[in-house]
């Protein structure tokens, strides 16, 4: 159960001063707290009718007050979801942008990824030789520009801990970083050389490290880049006047420049061009950043207690110019297709990629997708289902419906939205498999509402006959009509009843049929009535009941002819019914195909300043390779048919 505030009188005066910031505490973990803000517009209220304190029903925007780790590394060599975390990034339903940095330990990465989240503590800096991160922490905070998104910050351990003595870790730690970001951040000290580029040598071995396929036994290389985050290199204590043949050059030329291949084939250019080579052909775009030392030896120790004006004046316009590029141009974290990922699904996608490292296999970008699309697919229908319930029921207090008309467009109403709803969370939904069991459950649905409705105008027009019909049935009762002239006076009071019933407005789609239901309960009452009137001579009779039976034959007669038109409506329904699923996932599907289109466009540009990078350098057999790449991009194969 969510607990109060109330037992905590530091979280009690941050709930006093901001009512709508609503506090809970996470469960076994006291130093972790969700601080859920309630926009202005939400209406739903935080405390239910017990007095209980709920989630409101519009997204949150959820902060931590501090990281908690997402994946711990214990005993220095197997990794572990931790729980707590998991269940925060279930709990964010907004798109996300994952930020994470990897380096060697004591290079200071932890102080970038606190000034991310805006603030000078959290993430652990450490003031000695000895790492402070083990595992990967997280930190979700709402991004400082975009409303509808939240933003996860990555502080991976330090590489190369001589304290853990396991470098197969360091490489699952480097590829979860990869797997899980949209931008990702290497972070290293004094210069982009070869020594720097070594400690890079993880991401020479990320084809070993994580498949894009299941099922292909060679993969194509080139789709790494649609995957991966972008790649972000921050040089820290940098001294060299960025200078090129004595000119000056930027940042980013600097980095572009360092990662030029050498022409050759012996082993030793082999070796050099290898890292460089995967740093542009497996991250779709580049950036640099170079630091002057922030402060003095000394104050390094403190670094974290430091005000701005104590730190290097150029240091502070640095990490200013960082802050400024990631947050505006780190993009959400998205599957194949740009399909925006969450923070539920990056809890599901977290726990498949640990899992895969722990079984001992290779994690597999397809497999994870097909596992996250089972869930996705499985909330989603059960979303649309909850939806269409919801949509429905706001509608009851209008049955019964005049007709069947009326209410199959309120179905189609309730429907569509429940569609809205079903295609903004499924993914990778082969076949329609999951919006088909949506239809046939949304149906079943409306079959029960239907039923409801077609209640809901028998109860109202039996109601109706009972009150109508009252004098009637007490002279029925008294033996009023079994006496000479009778039959008159009860054809007299049963044209009244009927003229009454008939004009009453509201009585729904069922009122033929009760009527006539009434009638024969009543024609017993009736035939009896006309022998026992002495009146009547027997041709009189005769024809009186023939009348009846005319009438009754006449209700018949309409009570067909208007289930015949029911049917019809019915039958055009579910052509209407499939023409909307039809079209609404035609549009979803072109959405998706604009966004698959946006996402080669980027890679191609990416690939063909690879493709100049190759030729400056001669490597004619790599540029033939990129250009298959680019073509395959240029005409991305068309998508499955729509077999609803």
């Amino acid at each position: 159960m969510l607990t109060s505030s109330s037992e905590n009188p530091s979280l009690q005066y941050l709930q006093d001063k901001h009512p709508r910031l609503c506090i809970f505490p996470v469960p076994s973990s006291p130093l972790h707290t969700l601080l859920i803000y309630r926009p202005p517009n939400c209406k739903n209220s935080l405390v239910n009718s017990k007095g209980k304190r709920t989630l409101p029903t519009m997204p949150p925007v959820i902060s931590m007050p501090l990281p908690i780790c997402l994946i711990e590394n214990v005993e220095g060599n197997k990794l572990v979801v931790n729980k707590e975390a998991e269940k925060i990034l279930l709990a964010i339903s907004q798109p996300v942008v994952v930020i994470a940095i990897i380096g060697k330990y004591r290079t200071g990465k932890s102080y970038l990824m606190n000034k991310l989240a805006g603030s000078k503590t959290g993430f652990a800096l450490g003031s000695s030789i000895q790492s402070k991160t083990k595992g990967i922490w997280m930190w979700c905070v709402p991004h400082p520009q975009n409303s509808g998104q939240t933003l996860i910050l990555l502080d991976t351990e330090g590489l190369g801990d001589v304290e853990k003595g396991d470098c197969k870790n360091d490489a699952w730690i480097f590829s979860l970083a990869v797997l899980l970001s949209s931008a990702f951040v290497f972070n290293s000290l004094g210069t982009i050389d070869q020594q720097s580029m070594e400690q890079l040598h993880y991401v020479t071995e990320l084809t070993k490290l994580i498949k894009l396929k299941s099922t292909e036994k060679k993969e194509n290389t080139g789709e790494y880049k649609r995957f991966f985050p972008s790649f972000t290199w921050c040089v820290r204590d940098f001294t060299l006047l960025l200078e090129k043949d004595g000119k000056e050059i930027t940042e980013d030329e600097y980095l572009l420049s360092s990662l030029e291949p050498k022409k050759g084939t012996d082993k030793l250019a082999k070796n050099y061009n290898l890292p460089r080579e995967c740093i542009l052909h497996f991250f779709h775009t580049h950036k640099c950043f170079v630091f002057d030392r922030p402060a003095t030896k000394k104050k390094l120790q403190i670094l974290e207690t430091l005000e701005e004006n104590e730190l290097d004046e150029e240091f502070v316009k640095q990490a200013g110019k960082f802050y400024s590029y990631m947050i505006s141009n780190s993009r959400v974290k998205t599957l194949e297709g740009g399909t925006e990922v969450t923070g539920r699904m990056l809890a599901v996608l977290t726990d498949s990629y640990v899992k895969a490292i722990q079984s001992g296999t290779v994690p597999c970008m397809e497999n994870a997708v097909l596992a996250l699309a089972e869930i996705e697919n499985t909330g989603a229908l059960q979303d649309a289902l909850s939806k269409y319930e919801c949509e429905m029921n706001k509608r009851v207090q209008r049955f019964p419906t005049e007709t069947q008309q009326e209410f199959l467009n309120m179905h189609i109403e309730c429907e569509k939205e429940a569609i809205k709803v079903f295609l903004g969370r499924s993914l990778n939904d082969k076949d329609q498999k999951y919006q088909r069991k949506m239809k046939e459950k949304i149906d079943n649905k409306m079959n029960e509402f239907s039923a409801r409705n077609e209640k809901a105008s028998r109860d109202l027009c039996r109601k109706l006959l009972q009150e109508l019909s009252v004098t009637m049935e007490n002279n029925v009762m008294a033996g009023e009509y079994s006496v000479p002239g009778g039959h008159k006076k009860y054809i007299m009071e049963k044209l009244r009843v009927m003229e009454a019933y008939n004009v009453r407005p509201g009585k729904g789609m069922k009122a033929l049929e009760v009527i006539q239901e009434y009638m024969n309960e009543k024609k017993d009452i009736e035939a009896a009535i006309i022998q026992a009137d002495e009146t009547l001579t027997e041709k009189e009779r005769q024809l009186a009941e023939e009348r009846a039976q005319t009438e009754n034959a006449e209700r018949e007669r309409q009570i067909m002819e208007q289930n015949n038109r029911d049917l019809q409506q019915s039958m055009e329904d579910q052509n209407r019914s499939f023409e909307q699923h039809k079209k609404m996932l035609m549009e979803r599907m072109e959405q998706d195909r604009k966004m698959m289109q946006q996402q080669n466009e980027l890679v191609i540009s990416q690939k063909l300043k690879e493709q100049e990078m190759m030729m400056k350098a001669g490597f004619e057999d790599k540029i033939a390779s990129l250009q298959e790449e680019i073509r395959a991009l240029r005409n991305p194969p068309k998508s499955s048919c729509i077999v609803l």
